[in-house]
């Protein structure tokens, strides 16, 4: 744990010449796991700037994290766009900022790397990637547990066939109630894209579609609890879906997502860390993940068969003999990284999240939305000047 929050600092060194700039838009809590740790073990890409509209706070920002360049005020996130030093923009704004600012980054020449969800819509998604595709720039949607060998050997282990085929796929990513905080909190604020779904949510989405290989072809129920201040707000949402078979011939797959941003206590004072798994059930047993999302922290993968012996996996890097780097210490973040700059540098990443992945993620989500009466989040009312 120590080595994940505080990595080696390795040399920036290049064979293209110098590293890799980046930029952060808004001074965020989650920037320091999500990127700050993790570049300084990467020797190829450098943390340079970062923007946030009180430049006080970007500047405490990048005093206490070594990073070169500020800027702030009301055109702070633009002054850092318009920086021709910065070669990478790593967006982890408010959901509802998501598509003004990737669109005006990818504008400006600077790939991206996208915090989850790419924006409030479908819509908005597909047109990040189409301009990102005119453009011949890199933009991945920052689903990081991806990247991590230990959700890939779950699939690796369901794809084998040694179970079977599968029959039923369940998520869940909940969290207890007091880790999101009802005090200003973007996660409960309609209109930049708030809501369970939204956030934790779309890792479920993502998960389920991801070991399925397919995307839903139904939803068969949905159900949500609402946020008592903004009833348009969900503050916990699950939803029961339909996938095609894994096998020619065989059951459709089962598939149920669930988040929670407030579970309760149990007791009223312990809270619940159980609700965060995978669970895979297939026709010669099962396949279960605690931890998919934060897997350097603590995971394990129990395979349970039907005949013959349970046994219980880690997967912290890529198995002895594979061409994947890593190593037991990496993050997910870390992982994601490597393959983010590999892609950049016009090297075959190990792993990646496509375009159309992303869309269709967003598809669904507000699939489920509709499906419960809440609706789409608000569109970004941001259009990009006909000549950019």
């Amino acid at each position: 744990m120590a080595v994940f929050i505080n990595p080696p600092v390795v040399p920036k060194t290049s064979e293209n010449g110098s590293p890799l700039r980046i930029g952060i838009l808004g001074a965020a809590n989650i920037a320091p796991v999500s990127l700050v740790y993790p570049a300084r073990s990467h020797p190829d890409i450098e943390v340079y700037a970062v923007a946030a509209r009180d430049i006080g706070r970007a500047e405490k920002f990048a005093k206490k994290y070594g990073i070169k360049k500020w800027f702030g005020g009301q055109n702070g996130y633009q002054e850092l766009l318009d920086d021709p030093a910065i070669d990478v923009v790593y967006n982890p704004l408010p959901n509802g900022l998501h598509y003004e600012w990737t669109i005006k980054a990818l504008a400006a020449g600077k790939h991206v790397l996208l915090e989850k969800p790419c924006g409030n819509t479908a819509e908005e998604t597909r047109r990040m990637f189409d301009l990102a595709e005119r453009k011949n720039l890199v933009l991945l949607e920052a689903f990081h547990y991806r990247f991590h060998p230990a959700i890939q050997r779950v699939k690796e282990i369901i794809d084998s066939g040694e179970l079977g085929g599968i029959k039923e796929i369940q998520v869940s990513l909940c969290f207890p109630k007091g880790i999101v905080s009802q005090d200003g909190n973007i996660r409960l604020n309609y209109d930049i894209g708030g809501g369970a779904l939204m956030d934790a949510g779309c890792y479920t989405l993502n998960c389920v579609r991801y070991l399925a290989s397919n995307d839903p072809t139904a939803i068969i129920s949905a159900k949500t609890v609402r946020y008592p201040k903004d009833p348009r707000i969900d503050t916990a949402t699950s939803a029961d879906l339909v996938f095609p078979p894994s096998t020619p011939g065989g059951e459709p797959i089962k598939g149920s997502i669930k988040c929670d941003m407030m579970v309760p206590h149990r007791f009223g004072i312990i809270p619940r860390l159980e609700g965060v798994f995978v669970h895979v059930v297939c026709e010669q047993g099962v396949v279960h993940m605690i931890n998919f999302p934060a897997p350097v922290i603590y995971h394990y993968i129990t395979v349970t068969p039907h005949v013959g012996k349970k046994r219980t996996e880690k997967a912290y890097s890529f198995l002895p003999g594979s061409s994947a780097k890593g190593e037991e210490w990496w993050s997910s973040y870390r992982y994601q990284l490597q393959a983010f700059v590999d892609k950049v540098r016009g090297r075959v990443p190990q792993t990646w999240v496509t375009g159309e992945d992303s869309v269709r993620n967003m598809f669904w989500i507000e699939k489920i939305y509709e499906e419960i009466g809440l609706g789409s989040r608000p569109q970004s009312s941001f259009q990009l000047p006909a000549h950019s």
